[in-house]
């Protein structure tokens, strides 16, 4: 069994970025730390760290026993908390996994309904690539996932997708951009600066079959993983910039943009995914039928 003193030691060295620090925050001596983290490494029977010059840097190995380390501790640390209340304040943990590719804003507008549940509820939200979010879900690690798109059919993971409904895109410009476009939309695109996904979203191929059979050539001047950075150059007039028609209006206010078109044929999907076929979970079913309507309306 692992010594969870040992583990501790090398967790807050790891965290403090070397022995030296972690003497200090641990009030102990060098010595002492690096003689128990020694021992830890002997029981796993590999290193943790490796020397890089004067610094201390994390092995693979050590990077796997870090992460578990963090839920181990973080798990400590909401036990002590939980003891300390009473049993009705405990609030109920709902740990959910954000596809990277998954607009803030439709994030938030999926996830709001848990928050008006009659009981107290933490959500804790892990953004992540859908890849390393499945990996996650499948250790139980999250309870449910939401998604740009189902589970991918080469990723031996055993769940079950939960559709949430789609909507149709909307292009947004400044003020000032939308007037120097010509003609009508989607033709005003045109040798037009654009701002598209990023190529580990689906919307990137679906956006681009969609200009090609309309015959439209814009300038992609940037290619955004995160939405959130993407509606930033938009905001700053770097180039048109397309959203899921559903959050159209609120990115208009809080963006100070304007809508300059939208169309149904590209369909934006959302998905709830769970490792359980029904989902029984009160918060995850509030999640589910408020996106669904919302969705759908």
């Amino acid at each position: 069994m692992i010594n969870y003193k040992h583990l501790q030691y090398f967790w807050v060295a790891a965290k403090q970025g070397g022995i030296v620090r972690a003497s200090e925050h641990l009030h102990l001596t060098p010595q002492t730390i690096s003689g128990q983290i020694t021992l830890l490494e002997e029981q796993l029977g590999t290193a943790l760290f490796t020397k890089v010059g004067r610094k201390l840097e994390l092995t693979e190995t050590g990077r796997l026993v870090l992460s578990y380390a963090d839920e181990i501790f973080s798990l400590g640390d909401e036990l002590q908390d939980v003891l300390s209340r009473s049993s009705l304040q405990r609030p109920q943990q709902l740990k959910i996994g954000i596809a990277d590719v998954v607009p803030k804003t439709i994030a938030h507008r999926l996830l709001q309904p848990a928050l008006g549940l009659g009981e107290p509820i933490r959500i804790v939200c892990k953004e992540n690539s859908l890849k390393e979010l499945l990996a996650e879900l499948a250790l139980h690690r999250l309870d449910l996932v939401i998604a740009d798109a189902p589970i991918p059919s080469d990723i031996g993971i055993r769940g079950f997708n939960h559709p949430l409904g789609d909507c149709g895109l909307s292009f947004m410009a400044t003020p000032d951009l939308a007037a120097q476009l010509a003609g009508e939309f989607p033709v005003s695109l045109d040798e037009q600066p654009l701002l598209i996904p990023g190529q580990q979203s689906v919307m990137h191929t679906r956006l681009q079959q969609w200009l090609d059979q309309h015959h439209i050539r814009p300038n992609v001047v940037g290619e955004f993983d995160d939405s959130a950075l993407m509606k930033a150059f938009g905001q700053a007039g770097a180039g048109v910039f397309a959203v899921p028609s559903a959050i159209a209006k609120e990115v208009a206010e809080q963006f100070n943009v304007v809508q300059i078109g939208a169309t149904d044929d590209i369909r934006e999907q959302f998905f709830a995914i769970s490792i359980q076929r029904r989902i029984s979970n009160p918060a995850v079913v509030a999640i589910t039928q408020a996106a669904r309507e919302w969705l759908q309306a």
